[in-house]
C-alpha cells in the first residue's frame, strides 16, 4: 500500500508543479503593470520602480517564480494588497468555512442521491423510480443561483426556519449545503442507479438469490459494495468541484468562503491572494484524487496497485 501511495504521488506531482506555474503566470499575463496597480494610477514614475523592486519584478522571471514557489513552500504568499494582511492569514478562515461547506455539500449529496439511486435500482421503474430521476433532472438543470434564492424565498421569508444568509450558527449552513449539494446529488443518484442496476445482473447476484438469501441481503452485502467502486470516483471529484465551484453559492447567501474571497479579490486586483487561493484550491483537488484512488483499495483489493 505504501508504495501504491508513493507511485500515485508522483504522478500528481507533475500537476501541482503545472497549476503552480499557470498561478505564477497569472500575474505576468493579465492586462496592467502590476505594480502600477499597487502603487496606484496617480503614482509617480520614481514611486512605480520602487513598487516594482519592492515586489521583485524587476528580477528575471525564473529568478520570481522560483522565489515564489520558495516562499509558497512555507506557507508564505505574501501581503494582501488590499488589507495590508498576509495571505495565508486572509485565506485561512475562508478555507475552513469553504471546506465546511464542500463536506455539508457532499454529505448531501451522498446520503440523498446515494439514498434514492438505490431505492431507484431496487424499486426498477416504479412510481419512485420515475419520479426521483424527474428530480434529478431537475436538480441537475436548476441554476445554483436561482435554487439558492428559491430556497431563501422558501425557508428565510415565507417559514422563517432558517437564518437568511452569514455564518454565526449550524443553521446557517443548512441552505448553502442544500444549494450546493443538490446537482452532486442528482449525478450520485442516476449514477448509483445505474450502477446497481448493472451488477444487479451479474451472476453472482443471481447465484446469491438461488441459495435463498433474502433481497436485502443480497443488495446490502453483494451488490452495494461493488457497485459503490464508480460512485466513489464521481463522489471524490464532486467534492473538488463544489470546492472549486461554490462561488455562486457563497455569493448568494454571503458565507465568508474562500469562492467568494477570490471574486472580491479579482475586483480590487489583488493579485496574491488570487494566487494562493487558486492554488491551495488546485491542489486540493488533486490530493482529492489521490484519496479516491485510495478508497478503491479499500472497496476493492482486487484492483491493482500499479
Amino acid at each position: 500500500m505504501l508504495a501504491f501511495i508513493l507511485r500515485r504521488f508522483l504522478y500528481v506531482l507533475p500537476v501541482i508543479v503545472g497549476v503552480s506555474v499557470a498561478v505564477f503566470l497569472m500575474i505576468h499575463l493579465i492586462p496592467g503593470d502590476p505594480a502600477q496597480i499597487v502603487a496606484g494610477m496617480e503614482a509617480s514614475e520614481e514611486d512605480i520602480a520602487g513598487v516594482r523592486r519592492a515586489l521583485g519584478l524587476d528580477q528575471p522571471i525564473y529568478v520570481q517564480y522560483a522565489k515564489f514557489v520558495a516562499r509558497a513552500v512555507v506557507g508564505d504568499f505574501g501581503v494582501s494588497f488590499r488589507t495590508g494582511r498576509p495571505v495565508i492569514a486572509e485565506i485561512g478562515y475562508r478555507y475552513t468555512n469553504t471546506i465546511l461547506l464542500g463536506l455539508a455539500a457532499i454529505l448531501v449529496a451522498v446520503v440523498f442521491g446515494g439514498m434514492t439511486g438505490i431505492v431507484s435500482a431496487v424499486k426498477k421503474f416504479s412510481v419512485f423510480d420515475n419520479v426521483s430521476m424527474l428530480v434529478s433532472l431537475v436538480g441537475v438543470s436548476m441554476p445554483t443561483f436561482f435554487f439558492g434564492l428559491l430556497l431563501m424565498l422558501i425557508f428565510s421569508v415565507y417559514l422563517g426556519w432558517l437564518p437568511l444568509a452569514g455564518k454565526e450558527t449550524w443553521l446557517h449552513l443548512i441552505l448553502p449545503a442544500i444549494t450546493l449539494g443538490t446537482p452532486s446529488a442528482a449525478v450520485v443518484s442516476r449514477l448509483t442507479r445505474s450502477s446497481l442496476l448493472e451488477v444487479l445482473q451479474q451472476d453472482y447476484i443471481r447465484t446469491a438469490r438461488a441459495k435463498g438469501l433474502a433481497e436485502v441481503v443480497v443488495v446490502n452485502s453483494h451488490a452495494i459494495r461493488n457497485a459503490m467502486i464508480p460512485v466513489v470516483t464521481v463522489i471524490g471529484l464532486q467534492l473538488g468541484y463544489l470546492l472549486g465551484g461554490a462561488v455562486v453559492t457563497e455569493t448568494v447567501f454571503a458565507w465568508p468562503g474562500i469562492g467568494r474571497l477570490v471574486v472580491q479579490s479579482i475586483l480590487a486586483r489583488d493579485f496574491p491572494v488570487v494566487q494562493a487561493a487558486v492554488l491551495i484550491l488546485a491542489i486540493t483537488f488533486v490530493m482529492l484524487n489521490l484519496i479516491t484512488d485510495l478508497l478503491y483499495r479499500v472497496l476493492d483489493p482486487r484492483i491493482s496497485v500499479q
